[in-house]
């Protein structure tokens, strides 16, 4: 079988973004784990090799072969932010129901705009609920 190829990085795991960046990440099994978006391939790689330390691969998966133990790798490149593909899914649905609430309040601000007598309409209909809830509290004492 011939030798695996490498990314036009030169590292394994690290990826040149159309930006300058570089974008790092590693499988676990069939996870895709971003490592984050980094200035340089080399930081790229080093934060590579210390995910894959805590991951127990083997040495020849490492892109760099002077780091012996993951103290050494961690010291290089500190542990980033580790996001699996649910975390990203959790936050692309936390985005959007942010989008829907904004929206749904610019909608209920123009309907205010556009039609006052609703909106007090309803502040006397909910005042007078709160007014009965009390006086049944008062008269339960």
């Amino acid at each position: 079988m011939p030798p695996r190829r490498r990314p036009s990085s030169g590292y394994h795991g690290v990826r040149a973004r159309p930006s300058g960046r570089y974008d790092a990440e590693i499988r676990s099994g069939d996870e895709r784990i971003r490592l984050g978006t980094f200035d340089t391939a080399h930081e790229a790689a080093r934060a590579y090799d210390a995910i894959a330390w805590r991951l127990g691969r083997s040495c020849r998966t490492m892109n760099f072969h002077d780091v012996w133990t993951r103290e050494q790798a961690e010291m290089l490149a500190p542990p980033p932010p580790v996001i699996t593909r649910q975390q990203q899914r959790r936050q692309r649905e936390l985005e959007q129901r942010l989008l829907i609430a904004e929206l749904d309040e610019a909608l209920r601000l123009e309907w205010a705009r556009q039609i006052p007598e609703d909106v007090a309409a309803t502040e006397a209909f909910y005042a007078q609920k709160e007014e009965e809830k009390w006086r049944r509290s008062l008269s339960n004492v």
